[in-house]
């Protein structure tokens, strides 16, 4: 019995450092949190900085914390900083081996941060990937695709990759296509385009309307309108002028063709 009292007791301390370590580390992740949520509002509730620098600094600071945590943990089963920074330099370069893919997505973040090629909120195409832009952190972009699809992207692979963003101006320019038949006339067609455009008050005036024959296709005439509107407006002008040219057609005679073949008999 006095043996067991005595593995029991050896065991007492390791129990009660694991409790305090344990106490500590949720304790650490929740402080962590609130004060991160705190940088992050106060930064944000600043009007003259980009809410994608308050997210990154809030993460840093977030992360910062925990690191400490860390060694306050390591600190109450006897580990003390100096030999934690002792081991950490002896094994500096497995680390650097083991978490290079971690650190170079450290290093993107930082320079998507300094250089700023998107910002929360505006609608990007990386990679081939599009989405809304929602969070901008230490490590990863995470997305949102118009059909409300969260995607994660690396913050390595973003800079490494081809960024578009169509939010980065504020107009764009709609292009759109109609082909007409060869029996219409392209004056009149190109007129009821513009007779259009000018009746939605999205389009701009200035640059003004611009309506061209652009191609000769085996069925039509193609005419090609060029507007420009607000970039938030580009979806509902380019869906609801095509719709409104197209039954204006309708209404003036002018006909949009299918694709047909025309067959000529020649006699010997």
């Amino acid at each position: 019995m006095d043996e067991v009292a005595t593995q029991v007791g050896a065991f007492a301390p390791l129990v009660m450092n694991a409790v305090k370590a344990l106490v500590v580390l949720v304790l650490g992740w929740t402080v962590a949190g609130m004060i991160a949520g705190v940088v992050r509002r106060r930064i944000n509730a600043t009007p003259q900085i980009d809410p994608t620098l308050g997210n990154f600094v809030a993460s840093l600071v977030k992360w910062a914390i925990l690191a400490m945590v860390l060694v306050a943990v390591l600190g109450i089963f006897g580990i003390e900083a100096t030999s934690i920074v002792a081991i950490l330099g002896a094994a500096s370069l497995a680390i650097g081996l083991a978490l290079q893919g971690t650190l170079s997505d450290l290093a993107a973040g930082v320079m998507l941060v300094v250089f700023r090629p998107y910002k929360l909120g505006q609608y990007v195409d990386i990679g081939g990937t599009a989405g809304t832009v929602k969070d901008l952190n230490l490590f990863t972009t995470e997305m949102v695709t118009p059909d409300n699809v969260q995607i994660i992207v690396p913050n390595g692979q973003a800079w490494g990759s081809v960024i578009t963003n169509y939010s980065a101006h504020d107009t764009r320019r709609v292009d759109l296509v109609f082909g007409i038949d060869y029996g219409d006339s392209a004056d009149a067609a190109m007129q009821i385009i513009l007779d259009e455009a000018k009746t939605d008050k999205r389009i701009h005036s200035d640059p003004e309307p611009w309506v061209r024959v652009t191609n000769l296709g085996d069925s039509s005439v193609d005419l090609t309108a060029r507007l420009w509107c607000d970039a938030g407006d580009y979806w509902d002008v380019k869906f609801e002028l095509t719709k409104a040219v197209k039954e204006a057609f309708d209404a003036k005679g002018v006909s949009i063709p299918y694709p047909h073949s025309v067959e000529i008999h020649k006699q010997a």
